[in-house]
């Protein structure tokens, strides 16, 4: 049996990226749709951007990446409030986010891109402290895109010493 919404509360509501240009950005161009680990494949899906991008120098990399993470806090904030819910499972655009920097003044190469995935998503995943406690007590569209910057930052330390470590 479910809970009575409390007094004055919303009830959340269908996402709609496909008429809502932030839901658009928010949901990952509809990867965050999946029905299964979304978070999964909205950080598959910033893997082709990754190509386009990784290239750019590492100044130019970085002012994207700086630039994509201070506009997600406004996309993730007002998707969330159109939705009526604290950090939908379908946003990814935090998941973008934390893989691009994941893989910050990284080798371009497959290898290295495969590793990054799969070392941001655990971080992700496992959210170790100090990632769980900004998850628990962060709200709004920063809340939503900290705990996966600081997953990415991790990851990308990781990186960084095995790239060294090899």
């Amino acid at each position: 049996m479910s809970r009575p919404a409390a007094a004055g509360a919303r009830a959340a509501l269908k996402p709609t990226p496909f008429r809502r240009p932030v839901q658009l950005l928010a949901f990952g161009f509809g990867s965050g749709l999946f029905p299964r680990a979304p978070g999964t494949a909205g950080t598959l899906a910033a893997v082709p951007l990754y190509w386009l991008i990784a290239d750019w120098g590492l100044p130019g990399y970085t002012l994207f990446v700086l630039a994509a993470a201070v506009a997600g806090i406004w996309i993730c904030g007002i998707a969330s409030e159109q939705l009526r819910v604290h950090d939908h499972p379908g946003i990814v655009w935090d998941e973008f986010v934390g893989y691009w920097i994941t893989l910050w003044a990284m080798p371009v190469d497959w290898v290295w891109m495969l590793a990054g995935f799969v070392a941001f998503r655990v971080f992700d995943i496992v959210k170790p402290w100090p990632i769980s406690h900004l998850d628990r007590t962060v709200s709004g569209g920063f809340g939503i895109m900290i705990d996966d910057i600081l997953a990415g930052v991790m990851a990308c330390a990781t990186l960084h010493l095995a790239l060294w470590v090899l």
